[in-house]
């Protein structure tokens, strides 16, 4: 008796166990298919310009997909439309908001983790995931009413005229903020990680508190730096609300000046979206289909690059032991 009651206890835990796996089945591919749905829908949109011919003043016409590529200027009539400069522009940005943010968001994340006291850590740590949820437009309203009034003042300073602090400085500083959080926090939990032991080895070994810090635990928690590194990369090129409200979207470029207007690829997809029709729709998902393929590429360079400097130490390690 009791050993059939065993028996149906462990059939039922294991009709239990496929029913949990296949609706977990089902929405791993219910999420897949929506992404491939969507990702299809872009590129379908995306290709629709070049192929199709739109009717205009100066008759049929198509968008040339050279000209679309590698053009400077966004929209020369009928049908010329140029975002090679834009490309540029969203590239220019997002470097400079990286170099901003990254080594802000490492150090911050470092002191968090090892240095601050543990009552402050945790603060620190609250107020680091509420930034991480703050709507885009407030960031957009923050880089309209502060960071705008703030370069124009520095503009000012040096006598440079700008179109009221609206700019390329102004779009990098906001995006280096909206991207702040979230690196900090991938790599607060990738710092916190590292093995204690590692830690304790280095200072018996007679180094300080500094050398363990950036020697041993930055480079142990590399990986989920890079990681996110690149979900901040990710944010910066997708971000369109707040930059659209402090870019100026320049009609041509590309602009290398920093208090001189920029566009980047989200901000003219989303100008005048509700407003347009026809081609010059249609154009707004090419871009988007340009955005996803900078995002894919940018990503598996940064993954790249990760896994080759993991390489590296690890080969260094490995000579080190060899020579020993």
């Amino acid at each position: 008796m009791e050993v059939e009651k065993n028996y149906n206890k462990i059939v039922q835990k294991t009709v239990l166990d496929k029913i949990v796996k296949y609706i977990f089945l089902s929405i791993t591919i219910f999420c897949s298919l929506c992404i491939i749905f969507i990702a299809l829908f872009v590129f379908v949109k995306g290709i629709t310009p070049f192929i199709k011919k739109y009717e205009t003043s100066s008759g049929l016409v198509s968008v040339s997909f050279i000209k679309f590529i590698f053009g400077t200027k966004w929209f020369t009539s009928p049908n010329v439309y140029g975002a090679g400069y834009i490309i540029i522009n969203t590239i220019i940005v997002t470097l400079l908001a990286l170099l901003i943010s990254v080594p802000i968001s490492v150090l911050t994340a470092l002191f968090v983790v090892r240095i601050a006291h543990k009552r402050i850590s945790i603060i620190l740590s609250m107020v680091i995931e509420l930034l991480s949820g703050i709507p885009s437009i407030i960031y957009g309203l923050f880089g309209v009413g502060v960071i705008t009034n703030i370069v124009s003042g520095i503009a000012d300073v040096f006598g440079i005229q700008t179109a009221g602090g609206i700019s390329l400085l102004s779009t990098v500083l906001v995006l280096a903020i909206m991207i702040l959080p979230t690196i900090t926090t991938i790599s607060i939990t990738s710092i916190a990680s590292v093995n204690n032991n590692l830690v304790l080895g280095s200072l018996a070994l007679g180094a300080s508190n500094t050398q363990t810090n950036f020697k041993v635990v930055l480079l142990s928690a590399k990986s989920g730096i890079f990681s996110g590194i690149i979900l901040g990369v990710g944010r910066a090129l997708g971000e369109a609300t707040a930059v659209s409200m402090v870019c100026g979207n320049s009609g041509s470029g590309p602009n290398f000046s920093l208090f001189d207007i920029t566009r980047t690829l989200t901000s003219t997809m989303l100008q005048g979206i509700h407003e347009t029709s026809g081609m010059d729709y249609d154009i707004r998902f090419s871009i988007g289909l340009l955005l996803i393929v900078i995002i894919i590429v940018t990503n598996l360079l940064l993954n790249f690059f990760k896994n080759r400097i993991g390489n590296i130490n690890g080969t260094k390690k490995k000579n080190k032991r060899c020579t020993s």
